[in-house]
């Protein structure tokens, strides 16, 4: 998004996120792509190292005897992603779908690897 909304925000480190935004209609269509793409490799980044961190917890809980799921720390997480969509303005019934999605192929893996 580049409406200057959250989601859009570009900071050029004065603490004005749309003194740096190029108005839409001056945009290229391209230009666009580009940043949906820079996007994309941030969010697959992040996954990754959301990914190692829960493999990472997966084999303490596999030292220490626990079980795969815990229904305290997976609602725990679900509030804290629906409290950060909203702070965002994105739509937090996504953000949540986005998160138990990732939750249970993680729940899925830590099975597999025991």
């Amino acid at each position: 998004m580049m409406d200057g909304g959250p989601t859009g925000d570009m900071d050029n480190g004065d603490g004005d996120p749309a003194a740096t935004q190029v108005p839409t209609s001056e945009m290229d269509l391209d230009d666009l792509r580009a940043e949906i793409e820079d996007i994309d490799r941030e969010l697959v980044e992040l996954i990754a190292r959301r990914t190692y961190v829960a493999d990472t917890i997966a084999q303490v809980k596999a030292e220490r005897g626990m079980s795969t799921t815990d229904e305290e720390q997976e609602s725990r997480v679900m509030e804290r992603a629906g409290e950060n969509a909203k702070q965002l303005e994105v739509d937090d019934n996504l953000v949540k779908a986005i998160f138990r999605l990732l939750i249970e192929l993680n729940k899925i893996e830590q099975r597999e690897n025991r």
